[in-house]
């Protein structure tokens, strides 16, 4: 009886072309009553009593005619207030299920290939269009084919340069799936932030100038290498944000900071307390193709604004990676510059911060405070 009174006056269907073989109510029921799977995608039916909509080819029991109402689509329906048959969930479940296994084997045959996979052979695989392959690949991983490609060749490459087993850079390169060093050399710095003799040495020959300061926020490390700042860190243990730093590039020349440095760390610390002054420095940002993207996409929140993990993800064009976007906004290392703080759950409260929750909220105060002014 509820379901009754939650019914909204009965709208006439939208028109819909006359080639259509399903523009009436009786050829729609008609569909229904035959389980028509070609109907499926054309509308959907709802059933008064019960409160669900389905597909016409759904399996469950026919209901009465009288108790039927048909929407174009199930956002239609859901707009009514109808919500979606446990078997049409299960349905959408299962090809899901089948959507990501099949993008998941995609992303094995790029790990293990010796060489990028083409883009019709990765489609021809999955059984896919090149076109609906790409669409589904993006949306499931946030990166387009190539980009996948790309970030799992430089994979590749650090663990080759990384391993005892390689003999030279040479090898690894060609291991990596590059066809020629020369190729190789034109991307290098950007897939390693160092040239490949520095990077397989453990960043030995880099040169890595730091200072910890004090901040309103407790202990600040800053840190910058030749090509930017490299490290922004916060704590309450100077003694464990010098560790980090040297986890981050075990093997680099470490080197403390004289006095034009610390006028750098000045600034820093200037923008950490003042946010409306920007910070003009450039940065030496390492990561992975998504995580380029969704740091990115931080820098373009406004100081005094937030956006949510799913805003996030949204906004890079990858809807279904709100985990992988926490992910990325866990692996910054560079503090205030790109802006994690400004990434809050659905609901609007604050999650977990690399850095603590506590100093998350307290940059977001000051940043709504200055923001008033």
């Amino acid at each position: 009886m509820d379901a009754y009174r939650r019914e909204p006056a009965m709208k006439p269907l939208p028109s819909s072309p006359t080639t259509s073989p399903y523009a009436s109510e009786d050829s729609r029921w008609a569909a229904v009553q035959a389980r028509d799977a070609a109907a499926d995608g054309h509308f959907v039916y709802a059933v008064k009593t019960t409160g669900v909509y389905a597909r016409p080819s759904a399996s469950a029991r026919l209901p009465r005619r009288e108790n039927v109402v048909f929407f174009a689509t199930a956002a239609e329906a859901e707009a009514a207030g109808y919500r979606p048959s446990r078997r049409a969930s299960a349905d959408r479940s299962m090809a899901e299920a089948r959507r990501s296994a099949l993008i998941a084997e995609a992303c094995r045959l790029m790990d293990t290939a010796e060489t990028p996979p083409r883009l019709d052979a990765l489609a021809a695989s999955a059984g896919l269009s090149p076109f609906h392959f790409h669409r589904q690949f993006k949306a499931e991983t946030g990166l387009t084919p190539r980009a996948y490609a790309q970030a799992a060749r430089a994979r590749k490459l650090r663990a080759g340069l990384a391993s005892p087993a390689s003999d030279s850079v040479t090898q690894a390169i060609y291991a990596a799936g590059f066809n020629s060093s020369s190729r190789f050399y034109d991307q290098a710095e950007a897939l390693l932030g160092m040239r490949p003799l520095e990077y397989r040495d453990g960043g030995r020959q880099a040169e890595i100038r730091f200072a910890i300061g004090q901040c309103s926020l407790g202990a600040i490390l800053v840190a910058q290498s030749q090509r930017g700042l490299c490290a922004i860190l916060l704590g309450d243990d100077p003694e464990l944000l010098a560790h980090q730093l040297q986890d981050r590039f075990p093997k680099a020349r470490l080197i403390g900071g004289d006095s034009g440095f610390e006028r750098l760390v000045a600034e820093v610390v200037g923008f950490v307390e003042q946010p409306a002054l920007g910070l003009r420095l450039p940065l030496d940002v390492q990561g992975t193709a998504f995580q380029h993207r969704v740091w990115q996409a931080l820098q373009q929140i406004p100081p005094g604004s937030t956006a949510s993990y799913a805003e996030i993800a949204a906004r890079i064009g990858a809807p279904k990676a709100v985990r992988a976007v926490a992910r990325a906004c866990a692996s910054n290392m560079l503090a205030i510059a790109i802006p994690c703080h400004r990434v809050v759950r659905h609901d609007g409260q604050l999650s977990g911060y690399r850095w603590g929750v506590e100093r998350k909220q307290a940059l977001l105060t000051r940043e709504a405070q200055t923001r008033e002014e």
